[in-house]
């Protein structure tokens, strides 16, 4: 590898001549700004700079990766997959200097451990040409530029120009044994970013519903994935705080309750009050009177309205934390009403920029590409959730300096978040080449009759009944398997919850966030096939082999050091690349946000693991006695490796496991 960064280097000095002789020339020129002007020598001159740009950048890049790799840091862990990338990246512009946007096609193989399938493309290229070569050729030429390193075994050429790579054991085993000595790290990021993730943002007042499910559970698992690989994380919950609702919520306050200023209301069901004051104002004209001036009297800021609402929106938080308790969800509340005094602000800027206009008495800004324009002011003169939206994204880019902001909505939110992020940057708030602003979008829960998911009677689904049957169904299947007989109250309780809430989010996180899904307890809390409970029992199994063998901690730590995992047998290969593979998994989901492919990889996982102990004996015991009479060191840390890298998948998508089920 340094030999090819030596052939690069000196390829760039010697442009870099040619470039200083031409400088030189133009120089000593009678007028050299004629001749540049007339073309003689600048486009000469700028395809070197190009060029030498060019090779710098390769080389500068290429040698991190390398001193990255050599180093063999524990602080993260190796993506296999794209370090193969580099390196056939590296061999194919060696090969061929010449030719542009060659695109470099790794794969997994069944044939070899990855596969470089570049050589087709690369043979067409030449052939447009007028350059006569096989694949095969362009397989070996590249195969030829391919650098000594310490992480192949082999490499060979086959069919049309296909190169098949084989894993170096040495390698992949001391990449093991360092998840067994470290942990299991994150794999490197190109740099630590803020990042702001707007997710679950219930209704004040209104209890969390089925529709809030996904928002929560994908936007934790977001934010764990991006605060485990090291990017600094500030979650908020997006609350609908802020409203007309609010007067008429106030109005029946003050009659129901008169003495709320002294006395703490007993609102004991929100919902139910909600709905009473709903009907009041739908029906009573002159409560619907009063409702309108007390949502003037809380913009206003008077300080008996303010306590009002404050005591409305208390209820709701205690009814939310209650949720978020249960789903092991941290997430700091930020509601639109924190945006109010700031949308002014927004409003008055955007005038000053010329970006604003008037429409039938509106205030409203056209963004290109959209054909609906931004409401911002409303003929009455109030605030719109566009406003707010507004207000928000420049909050958090200006202020709260994210460079990655997220917002976990549902889909049918698209247009109006095409229309924001639109607006934000012809704003100038941020440049989508610095800043990362997305919509997490997702679809949404459907019944088993595949319309969307409600109760016999029609309503719309609590969270908290949701959350109920999930543990009752879960209680009973392990009774039902006599596991109240074999745990003591607290490990049934533990693994009771660590199913039911594991199957619910699991069931969502394992399907493509961007189409809808059936949810069904049955199907969830089956423990076969690709499940939450399918998985606990095995991460519980894994972990228990040690403790079957009497192996201690100690016991485990001498045994990475003296002999590390074993890989002789072609199951325990198979497992060793498959847990390597994790780091590769992270990466894909740190790029598209999607979390199904972390599921199908620990369900993968698992699968092999289960081949890999049918078939290769990890203890050996007496038929007659069960006495223990030999224990494989090696492949027993191959199931420790396997239980720290399902333990950590666990952790990102917000599973709790528990040591016995």
């Amino acid at each position: 590898m340094a030999d090819e960064v030596a052939i690069l280097t000196a390829r760039a000095i010697q442009a870099e001549a040619e470039i200083a002789a031409l400088e030189a020339e133009i120089q000593q020129l009678h007028d050299p700004q004629r001749l540049l002007a007339n073309g003689i020598i600048s486009p000469e001159l700028e395809k070197l700079r190009t060029e030498n740009a060019k090779l710098k950048f390769q080389i500068t890049h290429l040698e991190r990766n390398i001193s990255r790799e050599q180093s063999r840091s524990p602080d993260h862990m190796v993506n296999i997959s794209q370090l193969v990338t580099d390196v056939f990246a590296l061999a194919i512009r060696l090969a061929y200097p010449d030719l542009e946007d060659i695109p470099v096609l790794i794969q997994n193989s069944k044939f070899a451990d990855y596969q470089c399938n570049s050589a087709m493309a690369i043979c067409q290229k030449l052939k447009s040409q007028g350059e006569k070569v096989t694949p095969q050729q362009v397989g070996t030429q590249i195969k030829d530029q391919i650098p000594p390193v310490d992480f192949f075994e082999k490499l060979e050429v086959t069919g049309p120009g296909f190169i098949n790579v084989y894993l170096s054991k040495a390698y992949v085993g001391q990449h093991v044994n360092g998840i067994l000595e470290n942990g299991v790290r994150p794999p490197r990021i190109l740099a630590k970013r803020r990042v702001v993730i707007d997710f679950s943002s219930p209704n004040i007042a209104k209890e969390m519903h089925v529709g809030h499910l996904r928002s929560t559970i994908i936007g934790e698992s977001i934010s764990r994935l991006l605060e485990w690989v090291g990017h600094d994380v500030l979650r908020l919950n997006h609350l609908g705080d802020w409203g007309t609702q609010f007067g008429m919520l106030i109005a029946h306050l003050k009659d129901k309750f008169p003495n709320y200023l002294s006395v703490s209301p007993p609102i004991s069901d929100l919902q139910a009050f909600y709905k009473e004051s709903k009907v009041r104002f739908d029906e009573d004209a002159e409560f619907k009177k009063r409702a309108y001036s007390a949502v003037v009297q809380l913009q206003s800021h008077d300080p008996d309205h303010i306590k009002a609402w404050n005591l409305i929106c208390d209820v709701s938080r205690k009814e939310f934390q209650r949720v978020y308790d249960r789903l092991g969800v941290r997430i700091l509340e930020r509601g639109e009403s924190f945006y109010q005094d700031l949308m002014k602000d927004v409003v008055r800027e955007l005038d000053d920029l010329g970006l604003t206009l008037m429409d039938e008495g509106r205030k409203v800004m056209f963004v290109e590409g959209q054909q609906i324009p931004m409401t911002l002011v409303k003929s009455d003169g109030g605030y719109t959730y566009d406003t707010s939206d507004m207000a928000a994204i420049r909050h958090r880019l200006k202020v709260e300096k994210g460079d990655w902001l997220i917002y976990v909505v549902d889909a049918g939110q698209g247009t109006h978040f095409d229309l924001i992020f639109g607006a934000g940057q012809k704003a100038g708030y941020y440049n989508p080449k610095l800043s990362r602003v997305e919509h997490v979008a997702f679809g949404v829960v459907l019944g088993e009759d595949k319309k969307k998911f409600k109760t016999r009677s029609g309503d719309t689904v609590r969270l908290v009944d949701l959350l109920d049957e999930g543990l009752a169904r879960t209680g009973q299947k392990l009774v039902d398997k006599g596991r109240d007989k074999e745990l003591s109250a607290q490990e049934f309780k533990a693994a009771q919850e660590a199913v039911a809430y594991g199957c619910i989010k699991y069931a969502d996180l394992s399907h493509n966030r961007c189409n809808d899904y059936i949810f069904s307890f049955d199907k969830m809390l089956d423990d076969r096939g690709n499940t939450a409970a399918y998985l606990l029992y095995a991460y519980t199994r894994i972990r228990s082999i040690a403790r079957t063998a009497n192996i201690s901690p100690e016991q485990l730590r001498t045994a990475i050091k003296k002999e590390g995992v074993s890989l002789s047998d072609e199951k325990e290969w198979k497992l060793a690349k498959c847990i390597l593979r994790f780091s590769e998994v992270v990466s894909k989901c740190l790029d598209d946000l999607l979390l199904h492919s972390l599921c199908d990889y620990v369900y993968e996982l698992s699968c092999t693991f289960t081949e890999f102990y049918d078939k290769c004996y990890c203890i050996e015991k007496d038929r007659n006695t069960g006495a223990i009479l030999k224990v494989n060191m090696g492949r027993i840390l191959l199931c420790e490796a396997t239980a720290n890298i399902i333990a950590a998948a666990f952790h990102i998508l917000g599973i709790t496991p528990v040591e016995k089920m």
